[in-house]
């Protein structure tokens, strides 16, 4: 089992819009470093960190699950999506992502308070200069915040 930290605007899809639908495919992410972790590393049951990202607080807000196994961005290929590229195809698509499934909204924990801690020093979401949407988080981390949420599992 794997964990993961998924960045969301909540202006554009929040923690709140997760627990209204339960499930949502992680769509749009134009970073391949971001992709192949979804479609090379990400296994159904992974535990991920959702993420508000750009917004007057940032932090986690909630903890989810991977709920699928990577698949095709249906978004690339349509014209009228912010997400289309061109280059993309049916035959070889070069977008891919995966279901996430609510497990629970938290309190948040915001970015300051995550820098607090010498627990989380290394997590890739706290590096200078990151802006990945989507990044690995080590399962001693994963334990530390769920610990700090009240979150059991």
């Amino acid at each position: 089992m794997r964990y993961w930290l998924m960045k969301s605007e909540p202006s554009e899809y929040s923690i709140d819009d997760l627990v209204r639908d339960g499930v949502v495919p992680w769509f749009g992410v134009r970073n391949y470093q971001a992709r192949n972790f979804m479609r090379d590393q990400m296994r159904v049951g992974d535990g991920v960190l959702f993420y508000h990202s750009s917004c007057p607080e940032p932090g986690i807000a909630g903890v989810a699950e991977v709920a699928t196994a990577a698949y095709p961005d249906a978004t690339q290929f349509d014209p009228a999506s912010k997400y289309y590229d061109p280059k993309a195809t049916p035959e070889r698509p070069r977008w891919y992502h995966v279901d996430v499934r609510i497990r629970q909204k938290t309190r948040l924990m915001p970015l300051a308070e995550m820098r607090g801690y010498p627990e989380l020093a290394n997590m890739r979401v706290l590096a200078r200069g990151n802006r990945l949407s989507i990044t690995p988080v080590d399962p001693d981390e994963w334990r530390f915040i769920l610990a700090r949420l009240g979150v059991t599992g």
